[in-house]
């Protein structure tokens, strides 16, 4: 069966999008992000970024859970 690259949820899109700068802003990447692009990040910028989105949506998800 083949893959869609398709979300599951097409208004989560937005909201990680969201995250995603946010976290950036956080990191002290955004600007760099803003003008350059995600194209032109290090993985370990990615890295970071992506990172630090999964741990804020499993506090999410665990503190959803109490």
């Amino acid at each position: 069966m083949a893959r869609s690259n398709k979300p599951v949820n097409p208004t989560s899109e937005n909201a990680l999008d969201r995250m995603k700068f946010e976290v950036a802003s956080e990191l002290g990447i955004a600007e760099r992000v803003r003008s350059s692009g995600w194209s032109t990040m290090t993985s370990a910028d990615c890295g970071r970024v992506g990172g630090q989105m999964v741990r804020r949506m499993i506090e999410q998800y665990e503190s959803t859970l109490k």
